[in-house]
């Protein structure tokens, strides 16, 4: 249970807010590799960083969406395996309940004249 609350208190909003983090630096990196291009005397040397700086920050970005996908996909095991559990629990509550047979000897002079009676009766 303390894992659950783990993901779904602080590793899936951790892993969430790094993703917007991660999309505005994408943004401040993607204006200041425009204004390097068009400011820059060397073209071929300013395309270069601008590969470089892409290249890290997708795969930054990749690393953090795989992160966050195993978490989301660790809760989704954890809810599966309590919705088991559940499921077990309940098809146990719906069974129907348990019967014990008892024989009840009759004495003689009783009315059933010592024959032998089958009282059936429900416990739990």
């Amino acid at each position: 249970m303390a894992e659950l609350q783990m993901l779904l208190e602080e590793e899936i909003p951790a892993g969430k807010r790094a993703l917007v983090e991660s999309y505005q630096n994408l943004t401040r990196v993607a204006d200041y590799c425009e204004n390097n291009y068009v400011q820059a005397q060397d073209k071929r040397k300013a395309l270069e960083e601008t590969k470089a700086y892409t290249t890290q920050s997708l795969a930054s970005v990749a690393y953090q969406i795989n992160a966050l996908a195993n978490n989301v996909l660790q809760l989704l095991d954890i809810q599966a395996s309590q919705l088991r559990r559940m499921e077990s629990s309940i098809n146990h509550i719906s069974q129907p309940p348990l019967t014990v047979s008892t024989m009840i000897l009759s004495k003689d002079g009783d009315e059933n004249n010592g024959m032998v009676m089958l009282k059936t009766g429900c416990c739990l």
